[in-house]
């Protein structure tokens, strides 16, 4: 006798599973739990054989028997609707496999195995988190137009920048994926132009020498840590970004030849980089050596010697100093240094991008002139703290002057 949902919604569990028939080979499967699954009865190729099709009453009646006319119709065919199951499932388990966030996390994983630097490797993660509304779609599938949407909800937030960097960063994973033979194309090379181009943010800066000088003498009182007041006056002379600084270990550091050298996956460039240090800035590390030294992190951070001194220490302890967010950064600094030495005249420009660690377009002639200026940016490194000293040694003259 056929089912009815006043019939199902009657039968009670037992201490054993026991099977209620509907029609045509559908029935339901009683458990001692309560739970009711329908399962479906069918003969192929003289084989007696079963497949699930729900749990009841997430399938009701209606539906179990709409799916068994469905697999009915497959047997028809000649097909197995078990084995068409198991191919559905390895068919969706590849995909998963290959979708675009299976590959970005491949991706950043190859980064890290290459040595790129932490840093870069978390922002790859936190960049394909902007993508999670492409990250489960299969790779080769998704459109020009679907990353397009995802973009522009960055930029509906305002994210102009970050809805740039979305872009590139998605454009090398399907790259990737084309390069290891899971997709076909890199959808994103039709989006240049579609992104609104974002406006060019400065680091703030300090550059007029008095102005200079008052922030050294700042530094110099500056009343919190030691650790920190250390790392604010050792930024202005080395020229480093605030991350080569703060995750520079002692093992860099060679007191004896006055050099401070970084290796390449430490800078921005992927490039090594040596920096001459100046008598200054050798007694700034002396006077540091016993308080973090000898080995380690150089500005550990103050909760543990594992870890670097966070992003925004420094740039925390200029707003303590009162020095306001458009004032002066970390990295405005380097923004300090170069304006500085361009105006004197005395250095040549090749030397103060060296300093910098800014790439040269040519690698042939960027690795020569690593080696070239040299002897220049010795004498450059020590003319800069040279000169920062007298800007801070002005200030009295100039305040007595006004008076």
């Amino acid at each position: 006798m056929a089912l009815s949902d006043v019939k199902i919604r009657s039968l009670k569990a037992r201490d054993k599973i026991y099977k209620v028939s509907d029609d045509r080979g559908l029935f339901l499967e009683v458990n001692p739990t309560g739970s009711k699954l329908w399962r479906y009865r069918y003969l192929l190729h003289g084989k007696d054989k079963r497949i699930a099709l729900g749990s009841y009453p997430a399938v009701g009646l209606a539906d179990a028997r709409k799916k068994r006319d469905e697999i009915q119709q497959q047997i028809a065919k000649g097909t197995d609707p078990v084995l068409e199951r198991k191919r559905e499932k390895l068919a969706a388990a590849y995909s998963a496999a290959n979708s675009f966030g299976e590959i970005a996390k491949e991706y950043i994983e190859k980064m890290v195995s290459d040595g790129r630097a932490e840093t870069t490797t978390m922002k790859a993660n936190w960049l394909l988190e902007q993508l999670k509304p492409i990250a489960s779609m299969p790779v080769a599938d998704i459109k020009p137009i679907e990353v397009l949407a995802a973009l522009k909800k960055l930029e509906g937030r305002g994210k102009h920048e970050s809805a740039r960097r979305c872009r590139s960063f998605a454009s090398r994973v399907f790259r990737y994926a084309v390069a290891t033979g899971r997709g076909e194309v890199d959808p994103t090379s039709v989006l240049r132009g579609a992104l609104i181009t974002p406006r060019i943010k400065h680091h703030p800066a300090i550059v007029e020498p008095e102005a200079v000088g008052e922030l050294l003498r700042a530094i110099d009182a500056y009343s919190g840590n030691a650790i920190t007041r250390l790392a604010c006056q050792i930024s202005p002379h080395v020229m480093l970004r605030p991350g080569e600084l703060r995750q520079a270990e002692w093992d860099d550091i060679d007191l004896g030849k006055a050099v401070w050298n970084i290796p390449a996956e430490r800078m921005k460039m992927r490039r090594p980089h040596a920096v001459p240090l100046s008598r200054q800035v050798v007694g700034y590390l002396e006077e540091l050596a016993p308080l973090t030294g000898p080995d380690g992190f150089i500005f550990p951070a103050f909760h543990t010697s594992r870890r670097p001194m966070s992003e925004n220490t420094v740039n925390q302890a200029f707003r303590r100093m009162g020095y306001g967010v458009g004032v002066v950064t970390a990295h405005g600094l380097r923004t300090t240094a170069s304006s500085l030495l361009n105006e004197s005249g005395r250095w040549s420009a090749d030397a103060i991008e060296r300093s910098l660690a800014h790439a040269d377009a040519n690698v042939i002639r960027g690795i020569y002139n690593r080696g070239r200026y040299w002897d220049e940016r010795v004498a450059m490194h020590q003319w800069w703290s040279d000169y920062l000293d007298e800007l801070r040694a002005r200030i009295p003259e100039a305040r007595a002057r006004a008076a």
